[in-house]
């Protein structure tokens, strides 16, 4: 490969959240990364970190915003990788998809209204809901060899005039379900009959392994505009969440006016001079270094699927569809969640996302981050074999 995928940074001094976190348990072992919080075990592409040097030695850090060399990044990879034509104007930048999504709810819900989500699903979506005194309203996934949508009880749900938001994850954190355009087609069809207003989040949209396709959302029908916010960033894709920069999609004018108006009334700042640079630095230069991504991804995906169907066939690893976030399957073990994820960081220190956390049918299973070199997980697998084989497993 023409990129670094091997080398593991050490960021046990660099204030990485997940990191920090781990060493809340353990504080002096070495060798040990953490699989959890999504975000990269990489070094950043070359182009961004030389481009931001470069930069750096001629720019000023003061109050920014995009110029037009970011924006036409922007459009030409929305047009280039997902077939999204997207307007200038329709481009909202954010300090992160999370405060966007906060600001969605709060200005196009009222107190009382229910949200509607498909757990288990991305746990800050409950935060943005209960936080905001809005009620959630659960449509969870149906479990079968793969993920399913339950749409009669979608429908159901649509027809209360209470609830009339779907909060919706495509592709699906943490189940990495790519949903198949007829799926999507049905969500719409649903959302334009029953005057559902939909935020997409697509944060993970780049991420599509081999034989998937990627369908954004408002594409599907010109009545999804007027109904729809698309979040999309950079940060995924090109481990840049410390720059603090998304893109957000809202092609009507009148629900963009009031969404910049909820972003205004929660103090939601502007983005920095560095992310606008590194977002377009990663869209004008880094593809090949995100393809070459895509086949790590896939390698690792394969290597944790077939460590428990060989190993531990109890448990159950299913190869992605997309994102970088193996959904493993623990229920086998007849553990509490308090029991597995003791486990997982005082027996294997193994640190991942335990499935509770992102709430109904999230029990018993754990999240993988596969966003790390080949060695990384190899040797994270060697820990939990060794204590699986302990307990009989």
């Amino acid at each position: 490969m023409k990129y670094d995928f091997t080398s593991q940074p050490d960021r046990s001094g660099q204030g990485s959240n997940k990191w920090m976190q781990m060493q809340k348990v353990i504080s002096d072992e070495k060798g040990i990364v953490p699989l959890s919080v999504a975000d990269m075990e990489f070094k950043i592409p070359p182009q961004i970190r030389d481009g931001l040097k470069e930069y750096l030695d001629q720019t000023v850090l003061g109050y920014t915003r995009g110029n037009e060399e970011y924006y036409h990044a922007v459009i030409s990879w929305l047009k280039r990788r997902h077939d999204f034509d997207v307007e200038k104007s329709w481009i909202i930048e954010t300090p992160g998809i999370v405060p966007a999504i906060f600001a969605a709810i709060n200005e196009f819900t009222k107190k009382g209204d229910g949200v509607i989500v498909m757990p288990p699903v991305y746990y800050p979506f409950f935060e943005a809901i209960k936080l905001q005194d809005r009620e959630i309203v659960e449509c969870p996934l149906i479990k079968e060899e793969k993920y399913r949508i339950d749409f009669d009880l979608l429908e159901e749900l649509t027809r209360d005039p209470k609830n009339k938001t779907l909060l919706f994850c495509s592709p699906h954190n943490p189940v990495a379900r790519v949903w198949e355009k007829e799926e999507l087609e049905k969500i719409a069809e649903i959302a334009i009959k029953n005057d559902v207003f939909v935020l997409c989040d697509e944060i993970h949209f780049d991420f599509v392994m081999p034989g998937y396709k990627h369908t954004v959302f408002q594409t599907l029908d010109e009545r999804l505009k007027e109904r729809t916010i698309t979040f999309t960033a950079p940060s995924k894709s090109f481990n840049l969440a410390g720059m603090m920069l998304s893109n957000i999609v809202i092609s009507d004018e009148e629900n963009k006016k009031r969404f910049i108006k909820s972003m205004d009334r929660m103090s939601i700042s502007t983005c920095t001079a560095l992310g606008y640079k590194a977002c377009e630095i990663a869209y004008n230069e880094c593809e090949d270094w995100f393809d070459e991504l895509i086949q790590v991804i896939d390698g690792n995906q394969k290597l944790i699927h077939n460590f428990f169907k060989e190993n531990h066939p109890s448990i159950k690893a299913d190869l992605l569809e997309g994102t970088y976030l193996s959904w493993v399957d623990f229920r086998s073990l007849e553990m509490t969640d308090e029991e597995l994820e003791e486990f997982c960081e005082k027996k294997c220190k193994l640190f991942l996302d335990q499935g509770y956390i992102f709430g109904t049918g999230g029990s018993g299973f754990a999240r993988f981050n596969l966003a790390a070199p080949k060695k990384t997980i190899e040797e994270a697998l060697e820990r939990l074999d060794i204590e699986l084989k302990k307990i009989g497993k």
